[in-house]
């Protein structure tokens, strides 16, 4: 409450009749303003309801995380049901109103409010209605009991900020330190950037890493590729003869550095893995006690495993521009590319174009077509005295080759070195010239696809072997295929399965051998009877006219495509 409404109070207050007790409320009510806690000046203001008549508190509430929390008064307040006054108080909104209190004539909840906002609920209640000037006393309790919980409120929020404002300064000063150490840190890591820059700079390679690691730590350094092997010492105590490593040991040794992605100790080196991409390529170290190596030399040794990374991934990128450039060619070959560029980008790579050349298409079920898998398919076509192109393309490995590969042979070396023998290759058609590759690629995948989508699905097939396959589109034209064959073989398949005949057999082999009773009954190793009763029973179910030229064209036709989904191109 404000001065100006406080004095406008107490001139009301002039205008009635004032008991001693009520003359008095006001000057104890100013005690309110001498708390900070808002629970005690509710609690005092509880206190003060008996002054003003014979009524008492009941409960009080206060503002708590935007919800009203009850306080109780004392001597038989906590007699009425809590809940049920709660939800009464409630339901007041923050609003004056009455409430019903067992054993009590009159109950009222007075609203906490000021300009700031609702700060609580005062109930009260009294044996018998209180007068108006009880009330209104009651009224002026509540309204001074708002503005000291409104200036206690302020009060709290002015120290919430003045302690904030500590924390901020403190936080500031931390910051200041840490900046300046940091700065420290930073001016100790330039230094190490530029030594190791100036050793890259002038191409000193692993020997100029391990030299200025040595200069700016002290210790020792060495560089070992990841067998173990010496390839750089900087400082003294090299071992003569250079030891050589337990190879199962140090292998799990450098993986688990790297897996742990820090610096280990070995005996008297602090050891670190250059594994670029999770490869590990090499190893750097700093031979020397473990209290010579401090957290800066530590520092040193990351920056320098990270110099050493790049140094070996560079080498590592050089060795694989020939096979990039292979694969290149290879890429450029399937796509299409003059004659003339091609043979001489092959010679260059040692390879020769000329006369003729297939392609072949590999996919291995479980295996990724990634570069280990080429080079597994690359060594094995090696191993059969095959001069190939190798690249990958589309999830496959795709092989150039020399002359014609030997099919069933690549296929087998290819199962061994994957361990298993799910998968297909696919062989396109010769090809005389470079141009002529494309077409022969395409051939690959086809027969490759043939593969794959046959009851054999592994082995290997060559695009010349496919027979009526090689007239036919990739894609959903095998519907049309199994749709064709339904259309003019349904009936007697359906007659096969059900009674375990072979009607659409008998009249494949009447087919091939090109009509002839004889010829027919000798390859299927019955009497002529036996084929005729067939042949008729094969009119009377497909409802064919085997006389009509056109129909025995058509059957025939779905005979023979019906031979390669049963078993294959093979």
């Amino acid at each position: 409450m404000t001065s100006t409404a406080f004095s406008r109070e107490r001139r009301r207050a002039q205008d009635r009749s004032l008991p001693p007790e009520a003359r008095g409320l006001l000057l104890r009510s100013t005690a309110l303003f001498d708390s900070r806690d808002e629970t005690e000046i509710l609690h005092r203001a509880m206190a003060l309801v008996g002054a003003v008549g014979p009524g008492r508190a009941e409960a009080g509430y206060l503002m708590v995380g935007g919800a009203l929390t009850r306080h109780h008064a004392t001597d038989g307040a906590d007699g009425h049901p809590a809940a049920a006054l709660d939800e009464r108080v409630r339901e007041l909104a923050g609003r004056d109103g009455p409430v019903r209190l067992s054993g009590r004539a009159w109950g009222w909840a007075y609203a906490l409010r000021e300009p700031g906002g609702l700060r609580g609920q005062l109930v009260v209640s009294a044996g018998t209605p209180p007068s108006e000037d009880d009330r209104f006393w009651l009224t002026v309790l509540a309204r001074q009991t708002a503005a000291a919980l409104s200036g206690a409120a302020a009060h709290r929020r002015e120290r919430e900020r003045a302690a904030e404002l500590r924390r901020a300064r403190a936080e500031q000063q931390a910051g200041r330190e840490r900046l300046e150490s940091v700065r420290s840190e930073l001016e100790h890591e330039r230094g190490i950037l530029d030594t190791l820059h100036r050793a890259a700079v002038h191409g000193d390679g692993e020997a100029g890493i391990a030299e200025a690691l040595h200069k700016i730590t002290g210790l020792a350094a060495g560089i070992e590729d990841r067998f173990g092997h010496p390839r750089a010492w900087a400082g003294p105590g090299r071992p003569d003869p250079y030891p050589t490593p337990d190879p199962a040991r140090h292998e799990e040794l450098l993986r688990d550095t790297a897996r742990g992605g820090h610096p280990v100790r070995v005996r008297d080196r602090l050891l670190a893995v250059a594994a670029p991409r999770g490869e590990v390529l090499g190893a750097l170290f700093l031979v020397g006690p473990e209290a010579r190596a401090d957290a800066r030399a530590l520092l040193a040794l990351r920056h320098a495993t990270v110099s050493l990374a790049l140094e070996l991934a560079h080498q590592r990128t050089l060795a694989e521009v020939e096979l990039r450039l292979r694969r290149d060619l290879v890429e450029d070959l399937l796509t299409g590319s003059d004659d003339t560029s091609a043979y001489a980008r092959a010679q260059a790579l040692g390879h020769d174009l000329h006369g003729p050349h297939h392609v072949v298409v590999v996919r291995w079920a479980e295996r990724a077509a990634d570069d280990s898998f080429v080079q597994a398919v690359d060594k094995s076509a090696a191993a059969l005295g095959m001069r190939s192109l190798p690249a990958r393309r589309s999830g496959t490995v795709v092989l150039v080759t020399d002359g014609r590969p030997p099919g069933r042979e690549l296929y087998a070396a290819l199962s061994r070195e994957a361990g298993t023998g799910s998968g297909a290759i696919g062989v396109g058609g010769r090809c005389d010239s470079p141009g002529e590759i494309p077409r022969s690629y395409r051939e690959a995948l086809r027969a490759l696809e043939v593969r794959r989508r046959s009851p054999t699905a592994y082995g290997t097939t060559f695009f010349e072997d496919l027979g009526l396959y090689r007239i036919l589109r990739a894609g959903n034209d095998y519907q049309e295929i199994e749709g064709f064959v339904r259309e003019w073989l349904g009936p007697l398949l359906d007659y096969d399965s059900a009674h375990r005949t072979a009607l659409v057999a008998t009249l494949s082999r009447y087919f091939d051998c090109g009509g002839n009773y004889s010829r027919t009954a000798a390859a299927l190793v019955v009497h002529r009877s036996t084929l005729r009763y067939r042949l008729q029973r094969i009119r009377e179910i497909s409802g064919s006219d085997l006389t009509n030229a056109e129909t025995r064209l058509n059957l025939q036709v779905a005979t023979r495509v019906w031979k390669i989904m049963r078993t294959g191109p093979d």
